[in-house]
C-alpha cells in the first residue's frame, strides 16, 4: 500500500489542490506550470497539520523526513545549501489555508540566516547592510511568530537605534546599524529565553513549521475563521519558498498589486511598492508605499513583465487577481496570486464588467460574489446635503482604502472597541497602524482611520473583506497613544470624540454627519436580475408592519413567508393594554371583550401589510408565544399596569404567577393556545379574511389569498382542530361578506414530531413552513438564548464547526427537514415548502435548501437581496453536480454496453462454434474454478434444461439477441452446482429467463 504523501513540490501540484496544498501553495504550484518566474520551493499539505494536532502537536518522523527528503531536493534544483558556506540557500515559510485569511498567520522569512552565514551573504552581495538587515529581520520573526516574544520590544529597541541616530525612517539606517540591531535582537532573545538564538538551519526550519501550524489556532485565526465561516478542521498548509530580495539595493524592491481597483472594482491596474524593502513592510503599513504606476519610471522592463503577467493570471483564473511581487536586481519574481478580496460595490462591477468583456459567462459572474458582501451595499450612506454643510468640518485626509460612511466614538485599541460595541456604542478605531491582533475590534467598529499604511495595508485589506469603512496613510494626524488622543493642526481629538469618515474620498470629519438609506441601482439592478432569471425558489420576507414588507419589495421580495402577529400589539399603548386584558381575563366573556378591542388592530395591520406586498403571497402566523410575555416583569411596571387594567396588583401578579413556566418555550404556546382559547384563533382569522377581502375589493386584479400558518404543531389532531376553527370562521366571514375568498392552511415544522409524521399532517396543511429556530432548539436540546455561554468551549474544542443556529445543522436537522419534505410530499404532491427561520438569510443554509428542494425561503428585509443571489449560486451549482453526474453515468453506461458487447459476442461465438453436450454441465458442480468461456458454454446447457422442446429453437434467439439473454443466462450458471434448483428458480425470479422460456415454447 503505497504511503500517504504529505509533501509537494511546486512543480508537483495545480490550482486545483486547494484542499491540499491551500490556496497560495495551489496558486504557486499553477504559477509554475504557467511558466512564470516563481522562486523554487515545496508545499507542506493541509493533511499534515491536521496530523500535526491530531499527533498531540507534534510533527511525526514521517512526515519530518519527508520535508528534509524536499529540502535536499530543493539543494540541489537551486546549487544552495541550508547552512552552506559557500553558497547558502535562505528560505521563507509561509501559512497557505484554503481559504485566503490576509494576515491571520504567522510568516517566517530569511530563514537559514546565522552568525556563519550572514558573513558569507555579506561577502557574496558586496552589501553589509543588506546581509545584516535580512539577519535581523529573521531574528525579529522568529522571536515573535516561533518563540512568543513581544514584537514591541524589538520595535523599541529600532526607534532607540533610530533615535540616537536622529532619524525617522528605517531606510535611513545604514549596514553599522543593521549589525547593532541584530545583536541587539540577539542578546534580548538570550535575557528573555536563557538561550543562544539558534544557529542550526534544521532546527530553525523545524520549530518554524511547527509555529506555521501553530498559527492555524491562534486568537485572530480562530475569529476570522468564525466570522467568514472556515472549518477548524481544513488545516493550513506551509509553503516553504527559495528567498529572493527586494532590500539588495535601489533595483530591488516588493510590492503587492491587483489586477482591478479592489475598492471601485475599475478596470485598472492597482497596488503599491517599496524599494529597497522586503514583502511584509509593504502589508504590515510600517512605511507607506508608492503607487504601482510609479514603478514604470524606476523599473520599466519589471514593469512591463509585471503588467504582462497581471493579464495572463486575470484571463487564467477569470477573476481579479491580488499579487505579490519581489525584484531583485530588476529581475521581477511572483510569490503569490489569489482571487482578490474587494469591496462589494467592486465585486458587483468587476463581475458585470467580466460578463460583457467576454471573461467569464453571466453563471460564472454570479459565483463571484459572495452573498453576504451585498449586505454592505444595504448600510446607510451620508445625506449629500449635510455633507455639504460639513465642507469646513474636514480635519484631515488620507488614503481611500475602503468606502462607506462612518460616524462614531474615537477608540485607541481594540479592546476598548470591543468593549464600547457590547454596550451598543458606535465607535472608530484610530491606530498608528493595524496588526492582525486587531481583528476583533476592526469587526466591531464603525470605521478604521489609520496613521501609516497605504491601499494594500493590513488594515485596507481587512477593511474591505469585511465592509468596513477604512481611510489609512493618514499622515495628517499625530497619534499619542499613551495619552489616548490625536492632533491635528493644532486640534486635540480626545478618546470619545466624536469624528465621522468618508471611505470613497479619504476624508475625516469633526463631528457628526447625517446618513440615509443606501439606494439599489447600475449593477447591483442588473447584477439582482440575472440571479432571480437563474434560481429557482422564491424568496420571500419575514415582516410585521407594513414598512417592513414595502422596504422587502424594494429589495425584491416576492411574498411574506412569517408576519408574526404577537409583534403587532406592542405598536401602542392601547393595543399592549388590550393584549394584557385578554391575558388577565378569568373567563371566555372577559377574553371576548378584550378580543373586540383586538379585531379592528390587527385587521387594519394585515391590510397594511397586503397592501404594501401589492398582492402578493402573504403567510400569517397565529398567535405564538406564551402569555405570560405580554406581562410586566419588574413591580414598579406592576402598580401602573394594574392600575390601567382596573384590577388589583395582587391579581396581576397572581395572573402572572398562574402562567408562569419552568420552560416556556416548550410550554403553552403556539397551537396550544388556540386549543385552550379557540376565541383567540377566531379573532385572528376574522380580522386576516375581512382584511383580505377588502384589499381584493380595493384591488379587483390583485386575487390575495391569505396563508394562515399554524405554530408549534406535533400532531395531526391539534392541526385539525384548529384548521377547523380557521376553517368555520373563515367561511362564515365570506358568506357575510357575499364574496368569493380563497385562503390555504398551513403548519410551522419547527417540533422533530411534526417532521417524523409530516405525510399524515399533509393531508390537512396544504404548506409547509419550517421554523429552523425552534426546530433547531428542540432537536439538540438547548435554547438558543442561553446556548451562548456554552458553545464557544464547543467550537474550541472542536465538537462544532458552526453555530447551529447560524448554518441548519445537515446532519441532524437537515435529515428531519429533508424527511418532511418527502412525507409532505407523499401525501400531497402540489404542496408548498418553505423555511423562515434565521436560516432561510444564510447562504449556506439556503445551499442545503435548494437540494431538498423547498419552494422558497424567508428572511428579514435585509438579507432578500442576500437570499436572491444565494438561491440563484444554488441552483447553478446543483446543475453543475448533475451535469458532472450525468456525464459520469453516461460514461459508465457507454463502458458497459461496450463491455457486453465484447461479452455477447464471446457468447455467440461460443455457442456457434462449440458442440453442446452434457458432460459440460455435469462439471459445474466445480463453480470457483470455471473460467468465463466455460460459463457461456454451461449457461446454453443450463438454457436447454430448463426448456423441453428442440434445442434448435432456443439457440436462434439466444444468437439474434446475445445482449437481451445475457441476465437469465449468469442467474442458470450460479445454480449449475445444483442441477434439480435450476429448472425453477431462475424462471421464476428473473424476467429474461420467463421471456426465453416463452420463446423456446
Amino acid at each position: 500500500m503505497a504511503t500517504k504523501k504529505y509533501v509537494y513540490k511546486f512543480s508537483e501540484g495545480n490550482g486545483s489542490m486547494r484542499e491540499l496544498l491551500g490556496g497560495k501553495g495551489a496558486n504557486l504550484a499553477e504559477m509554475s506550470i504557467l511558466g512564470m518566474p516563481v522562486p523554487d520551493g515545496f508545499t507542506i499539505t493541509t493533511e499534515a497539520c491536521n496530523a500535526y494536532y491530531a499527533d498531540g502537536k507534534k510533527i511525526n518522523k514521517n512526515i519530518m523526513d519527508e520535508i528534509h527528503k524536499h529540502v535536499e531536493m530543493l539543494q540541489k534544483a537551486t546549487g544552495k545549501k541550508l547552512g552552506g558556506l559557500e553558497n547558502p540557500l535562505l528560505v521563507s515559510v509561509r501559512s497557505g489555508a484554503r481559504a485566503s485569511m490576509p494576515g491571520m498567520m504567522d510568516t517566517i522569512l530569511n530563514l537559514g540566516m546565522n552568525d556563519e552565514v550572514v558573513k558569507v551573504v555579506e561577502e557574496k552581495s558586496g552589501n553589509k547592510r543588506f546581509a545584516y538587515d535580512s539577519y535581523r529581520r529573521f531574528v525579529q520573526m522568529f522571536s515573535d511568530v516561533v518563540m512568543g516574544l513581544s514584537k514591541s520590544r524589538f520595535e523599541e529597541i529600532i526607534d532607540e537605534v533610530k533615535e540616537k541616530k536622529g532619524v525617522t525612517q528605517d531606510i535611513e539606517l545604514d549596514a553599522e546599524d543593521m549589525f547593532e540591531l541584530t545583536n541587539r535582537f540577539k542578546a534580548f532573545y538570550k535575557k528573555e529565553l536563557k538561550e543562544d538564538f539558534p544557529q542550526d538551519p534544521t532546527v530553525q526550519l523545524e520549530r518554524a513549521i511547527e509555529a506555521v501550524f501553530r498559527s492555524w489556532n491562534n486568537d485572530r485565526a480562530i475569529f476570522y475563521r468564525k466570522m467568514n465561516d472556515i472549518p477548524s478542521s481544513w488545516g493550513t498548509a506551509v509553503n516553504v519558498q527559495t528567498m529572493v530580495f527586494g532590500n539588495m539595493g535601489d533595483d530591488c524592491g516588493t510590492g503587492v498589486a491587483f489586477t482591478r481597483n479592489p475598492a471601485t472594482g475599475e478596470r485598472k491596474l492597482f497596488g503599491e511598492y517599496l524599494i529597497n524593502a522586503q514583502g511584509e513592510d509593504v502589508v504590515a503599513g510600517i512605511r507607506t508605499p508608492s503607487p504601482i504606476a510609479e514603478l514604470k519610471k524606476v523599473m520599466p522592463k519589471a514593469y512591463k513583465d509585471f503588467t504582462d503577467i497581471c493579464a495572463r493570471l486575470e484571463k487564467h483564473y477569470h477573476d481579479m487577481q491580488d499579487m505579490e511581487f519581489t525584484i531583485e536586481h530588476g529581475k521581477l519574481f511572483m510569490l503569490q496570486t489569489r482571487n482578490a478580496k474587494r469591496t462589494a460595490a467592486a465585486a458587483l462591477k468587476v463581475a458585470v464588467d467580466m460578463e460583457k468583456e467576454g471573461l467569464v459567462t453571466k453563471d460564472q459572474a454570479l459565483l463571484m460574489v459572495d452573498p453576504k458582501q451585498l449586505d454592505d451595499l444595504l448600510h446607510p450612506q451620508f445625506d449629500a446635503d449635510d455633507l455639504k454643510k460639513k465642507k469646513n468640518d474636514v480635519i484631515a485626509k488620507g488614503l481611500a482604502a475602503s468606502p462607506g460612511a462612518a460616524c462614531g466614538e474615537i477608540v485607541f485599541t481594540a479592546e476598548e472597541a470591543k468593549t464600547k460595541a457590547t454596550m451598543g456604542r458606535k465607535v472608530i478605531l484610530v491606530r498608528l497602524e493595524t496588526s492582525p491582533e486587531d481583528i476583533e475590534g476592526m469587526h466591531v467598529s464603525e470605521g478604521i482611520l489609520t496613521v501609516r499604511g497605504g491601499m494594500t495595508s493590513h488594515a485596507a485589506v481587512v477593511a474591505r473583506g469585511m465592509g468596513a469603512c477604512c481611510v489609512s496613510g493618514c499622515g495628517d494626524i499625530k497619534v499619542n497613544e499613551a495619552k489616548l488622543q490625536f492632533t491635528v493642526k493644532g486640534e486635540v481629538f480626545k478618546d470619545g470624540d466624536i469624528i465621522s469618515l468618508d471611505g470613497s474620498t479619504g476624508l475625516v470629519y469633526r463631528g457628526e454627519i447625517k446618513t440615509v438609506p443606501a439606494t439599489i441601482s447600475g449593477n447591483f439592478k442588473k447584477f439582482m436580475q440575472w440571479a432571480d432569471e437563474r434560481r429557482t425558489m422564491k424568496i420571500r420576507t419575514n415582516a410585521d408592519t407594513p414598512e417592513d414588507a414595502a422596504r422587502a419589495v424594494s429589495f425584491g421580495a416576492e411574498g411574506v413567508g412569517l408576519v408574526r402577529t404577537e409583534h403587532m400589539f406592542f405598536n401602542s399603548p392601547e393595543r399592549i393594554k388590550a393584549i394584557r386584558e385578554l391575558v388577565v381575563a378569568q373567563n371566555v366573556e372577559q377574553r371576548q371583550i378584550a378580543l373586540k378591542q383586538l379585531e379592528p388592530m390587527q385587521q387594519g395591520d394585515f391590510e397594511g401589510i397586503f397592501e404594501a406586498m401589492g398582492g402578493r403571497s402573504v403567510t400569517i402566523r397565529l398567535l405564538d408565544p406564551p402569555l405570560h410575555e405580554f406581562l410586566p416583569k419588574a413591580e414598579a411596571e406592576s402598580l401602573e399596569v394594574a392600575k390601567a387594567l382596573g384590577i388589583s396588583v395582587e391579581d396581576l401578579m397572581a395572573a402572572a404567577a398562574n402562567l408562569h413556566e419552568f420552560n416556556p418555550m416548550m410550554g403553552h404556546r403556539g397551537c396550544r393556545l388556540d386549543v385552550t382559547y379557540p376565541e383567540i384563533g377566531v379573532m385572528q382569522t376574522r380580522a386576516i379574511i375581512k382584511a383580505a377581502i377588502n384589499i381584493n375589493k380595493k384591488h379587483r386584479g390583485w386575487k390575495l389569498v391569505p396563508e394562515i400558518m399554524v405554530p408549534l404543531v406535533g400532531e395531526k389532531k391539534e392541526l385539525d382542530y384548529v384548521a377547523q376553527i380557521i376553517r368555520t370562521t373563515a367561511d362564515e366571514v365570506i358568506k357575510e361578506a357575499g364574496v368569493k375568498q380563497d385562503y390555504k392552511i398551513g403548519t410551522m415544522i419547527e417540533i422533530p414530531r411534526a417532521a417524523l409524521n409530516a405525510d399524515e399532517l399533509a393531508e390537512t396543511a396544504e404548506f409547509f413552513s419550517f421554523g429552523t429556530n425552534d426546530l433547531t432548539q428542540m432537536t439538540f436540546g438547548f435554547s438558543r438564548d442561553d446556548a451562548g455561554k456554552f458553545l464557544d468551549d464547543y467550537y474550541s474544542k472542536h465538537i462544532y464547526d458552526n453555530d447551529p443556529f447560524a448554518h441548519v445543522d445537515v446532519n441532524g436537522v437537515g435529515k428531519l427537514i429533508s424527511m418532511a419534505c418527502e412525507k409532505g410530499r407523499s401525501t400531497r404532491k402540489d404542496i408548498h415548502l418553505g423555511v423562515c427561520g434565521e436560516h432561510g438569510g444564510d447562504p449556506v443554509s439556503i445551499e442545503f435548501f435548494q437540494r431538498v428542494g423547498l419552494t422558497y425561503v424567508s428572511c428579514s428585509p435585509y438579507r432578500v437581496p442576500i437570499a436572491r443571489l444565494a438561491a440563484a449560486q444554488a441552483a447553478i451549482r446543483a446543475d453543475v453536480k448533475s451535469t458532472v453526474v450525468a456525464k459520469k453515468t453516461a460514461k459508465k453506461t457507454v463502458a458497459k454496453k461496450a463491455t457486453k458487447k465484447v461479452a455477447a459476442k464471446k457468447a455467440t461465438t461460443k455457442t456457434v462454434s462449440k458442440k453442446i453436450a452434457k458432460p459440460v454441465a455435469k462439471k459445474s458442480p466445480a463453480k470457483k474454478t470455471v473460467k468465463p468461456v466455460a460459463k457461456k458454454s454451461t449457461k446454453k446447457v443450463a438454457t436447454k434444461k430448463v426448456v423441453k422442446p428442440a434445442a434448435k429453437k432456443v439457440t436462434k434467439p439466444v444468437a439474434k439477441k446475445p445482449v437481451a439473454k445475457k441476465q437469465a443466462v449468469k442467474k442458470v450458471t450460479k445454480k449449475v452446482a445444483a442441477p434439480k434448483a435450476v429448472a425453477k428458480k431462475p424462471v421464476a425470479k428473473k424476467a429474461p429467463a420467463k421471456k426465453t422460456t416463452k420463446k423456446s415454447k
